[in-house]
C-alpha cells in the first residue's frame, strides 16, 4: 500500500496495543516509524530497475525476518520512550506495527516475499488498490480521534473503530473480487476464450470497478467490469502478448524475473527498435506503470546491458473522468 496508509495502519495499531500505559503521541509516533521501516528498501539499487521492482518487498517485507527485528527495535524505542518496564508491551506493539505492513501490502496485486527466506514466492491477492482512500480514511479519522481526545476511553473506542472499519473494508474487497471473477469466468467460457490464467483486481482508488485480464495462448484479453453493471456479462478486448519475441530471447535474466515475479501476466513488444517488456497488472492499456526497454533490434533482439524503465500512467484528463462514469455502471470503452 502507499506510505500514508501504512503509517495511519502502524499508529493505529501502535495505539490500540499500548492504551493507556504510554501517552497516545507516542504510541502514534513510534507505531508510525515501525509502519514505515519495511519500505525503507526502495532506497537499495540493485543494479537495474527491473532487479529493484522484483526485489522490492523482499526481505524487509518477511514477517521471518520483521519479527528478530522487532525486539532490539522494541528495546531501543522502551529506552528513548523512558519506560523500559514497559518493554514487553512495546515488543508488542512494535512487532505488529512491523508485521502488518507486510500482510497489508500482500492484499494487493503487486507482489509480496512473505516467507523468506523459506521461499521467494511474491504473494498478492490484488484485491485492494495500492492507493483506496476508503481504507486508509478510517484510520486516520480513528487515530486523529485518539489523539485529539489524549487518551480517553471513547478515543480508544474511535481507534479500534477506525482497525474496525479499514479492517472489514479489505474483507469486502475480496468477497467484491470473488463475485466479478465468477462474472468474468461465465463471459470468457461463453465467448469461447481458454483462460490459462485470470487476474481480477481494482482500478484506481475504489473497489467498485475492477479490471480483469485473462491470458490465453498468445494473447491476453482485458475487460472491466462495475459492481453497479446492468448486463450479466463482460466483454473483452484482445492483444498480443509477443510469444514469438519471447522465444528470441530465452535466457533473458529481466525477462525471466518478471515472468516470475507477475505470474505470468505480462507483454512483449515491439517499438521501433526497441522490444519493451510489460508487467501487465499495473495500469491498463496502453499505459503501464512498469514497462522496461530490453533489448535493441537489428536483425535479431541484442539485450541490453541495463535494461530501462519506460513506463508512464495514462492522461488523467481522459482517464479519471471514464474511471468515474465506468464505476457508476455506464458501458464505456475504456481509453486507449
Amino acid at each position: 500500500m502507499d506510505s500514508l496508509s501504512q503509517i495511519a495502519l502502524g499508529a493505529a495499531v501502535g495505539v490500540a496495543v499500548m492504551g493507556r500505559r504510554t501517552a497516545v503521541w507516542k504510541a502514534a509516533v513510534w507505531g508510525a516509524v515501525a509502519g514505515t521501516l519495511p519500505d525503507l528498501d526502495v532506497l537499495l539499487d540493485h543494479g537495474d530497475p527491473i532487479r529493484n521492482m522484483v526485489l522490492h518487498r523482499a526481505e524487509t517485507h518477511a514477517p521471518f525476518w520483521l519479527t528478530l527485528f522487532s525486539l532490539p527495535f522494541a528495546l531501543l524505542v522502551a529506552r528513548l520512550s523512558g519506560e523500559w518496564a514497559q518493554w514487553k508491551r512495546w515488543w508488542l506493539a512494535m512487532w505488529l506495527a512491523l508485521v502488518t505492513h507486510p500482510l497489508l501490502d500482500a492484499m494487493t496485486v503487486y507482489g509480496t516475499q512473505l516467507a523468506l527466506p523459506f521461499s521467494d514466492h511474491p504473494y498478492g491477492v490484488g484485491s485492494v488498490f495500492i492507493i483506496d482512500p476508503l481504507y486508509t480514511l478510517p484510520l486516520l479519522a480513528g487515530t486523529g480521534w485518539a489523539l485529539a481526545k489524549k487518551g480517553s476511553g471513547r478515543a480508544f473506542s474511535a481507534n479500534a473503530a477506525g482497525l474496525l472499519l479499514s479492517t472489514a473494508y479489505l474483507g469486502w474487497g475480496v468477497l467484491a473480487q470473488a463475485q466479478v471473477e465468477r462474472v468474468a469466468r461465465e463471459s470468457l467460457a461463453a465467448q469461447g476464450i481458454a483462460a490459462e490464467r485470470l487476474l481480477v483486481s481494482p482500478s484506481a482508488f475504489n473497489s467498485v470497478l475492477w479490471r480483469v485480464i485473462a491470458v490465453a495462448g498468445d494473447d491476453y484479453h482485458e475487460g472491466f467490469r462495475s459492481l453497479l453493471d446492468r448486463e450479466p456479462t463482460m466483454s473483452f478486448d484482445r492483444f498480443p502478448r509477443g510469444a514469438a519475441l519471447a522465444a528470441e530471447l530465452p535466457d533473458h535474466d529481466g525477462l525471466r524475473r518478471i515472468a516470475a515475479f507477475s505470474k505470468g501476466f505480462y507483454k512483449l513488444q515491439q517499438e521501433g527498435d526497441r522490444v519493451l517488456l510489460t508487467d501487465l497488472r499495473m495500469g491498463q492499456e496502453p499505459a503501464y506503470i512498469f514497462t522496461f526497454v530490453i533489448a535493441r533490434r537489428a536483425s535479431a533482439p541484442v539485450p541490453l546491458a541495463v535494461p530501462e524503465q519506460v513506463g508512464g500512467r495514462p492522461d488523467l484528463a481522459r482517464a479519471l473522468p471514464w474511471l468515474w462514469r465506468r464505476a457508476l455502471g455506464e458501458p464505456l470503452p475504456p481509453p486507449r
